[in-house]
């Protein structure tokens, strides 16, 4: 595959939101590449949940068959490479360099490139992120609900994830791993409900496989554990988003409109990168609305001029 300008859409992030867009697009019968660098930020959880018709389902699974279905429609292309640059041209076309096939341009650029997780470096914390420490009650909290449970935060949104995660089990501990951050009222909150709390830093996650068991502290006692709710904190996987100009909000997120344009205009942003809400059907639902939004606008900014 060659450079060319032969694309209505250039779509950077080849997983669920990606796909979405790029099948909505494949029905309109745009010409749509697809550049995928093939590290999904849900690499490393076992099975997806919360998602209607495939509740259960391998996130592999899921990804290789909506990567078939897309690429049944001819007038998408998908390519297995990372995007390394990516510019807006004077012509106001916007170009994408890729290490090994070149670059290629195309008036509308879609970043589904997601956010990559900063670990704390706790040994174990790792290999047991996306198994049994996990970020989402909602995406997972069924599956391992009423176990001895933990939560890795501090600050006052520990007083929000607590009456949360009580919902799924009644075992549970806060771990802020160093001294509490929130006020008397948290506090109060977990004594009423039986919440312990823990200060002591952690020193390293005992656990076998991707199966937690315990932690360990810097004094030497070890806390058994099945499940951590881990908050951590993220930033944008690529750096195209900073090459371009796209602003950041207060959370790290991709800053977008009502229609999902970036602060670029003819830059738009779909999935993790630019909301709270990382779902599987959510990144799906956007996508598929994107897509079918500026297809239609493509369609009409062709046809309309001629009916004049």
């Amino acid at each position: 595959m060659s450079s060319s300008l032969d694309f209505d859409f250039i779509i950077v992030g080849g997983s669920y939101a990606g796909l979405s867009a790029a099948m909505a697009m494949g029905r309109a019968r745009c010409r749509v590449l697809v550049l995928d660098a093939g590290e999904p930020r849900n690499r490393t959880t076992p099975h997806a949940h919360n998602l209607l018709l495939h509740d259960g389902d391998t996130p592999a699974a899921l990804a290789a068959r909506a990567r078939q279905q897309v690429a049944a429609y001819p007038t998408v292309q998908l390519l297995q490479a990372r995007a390394t640059s990516a510019e807006k041209l004077p012509d106001g076309t916007f170009r994408v360099s890729t290490a090994a096939h070149g670059a290629f341009a195309a008036p509308t650029l879609l970043l589904a490139t997601g956010l990559r997780d900063e670990l704390p470096p706790l040994p174990g914390f790792a290999e047991c992120w996306g198994t049994s420490i996990i970020h989402c009650p909602f995406c997972h909290g069924y599956e391992v609900a009423d176990q001895p449970t933990g939560l890795w935060m501090n600050g006052e949104m520990v007083g929000h994830m607590v009456a949360m995660l009580l919902n799924w089990t009644q075992e549970l501990t806060v771990f802020t791993n160093g001294p509490a951050t929130f006020s008397d009222d948290v506090r109060t909150l977990l004594s009423q409900h039986g919440v312990g709390l823990e200060e002591t830093p952690v020193a390293t996650l005992l656990h076998t496989g991707a199966q937690l068991e315990g932690l360990g502290l810097v004094d030497g006692r070890a806390l058994p554990l099945r499940v951590l709710y881990g908050k951590v904190a993220w930033h944008q996987s690529s750096d195209l988003p900073a090459q371009l100009g796209c602003e950041l909000d207060e959370v790290s997120l991709l800053r977008v409109d009502e229609h999902n344009q970036t602060t670029v205009p003819g830059v738009y942003a779909l999935g993790d990168n630019c909301t709270m809400m990382h779902q599987l059907a959510n990144a799906i639902g956007v996508g598929n609305r994107l897509g079918g939004v500026l297809s239609r606008n493509l369609i009409l900014g062709r046809t309309l001029p001629e009916l004049a």
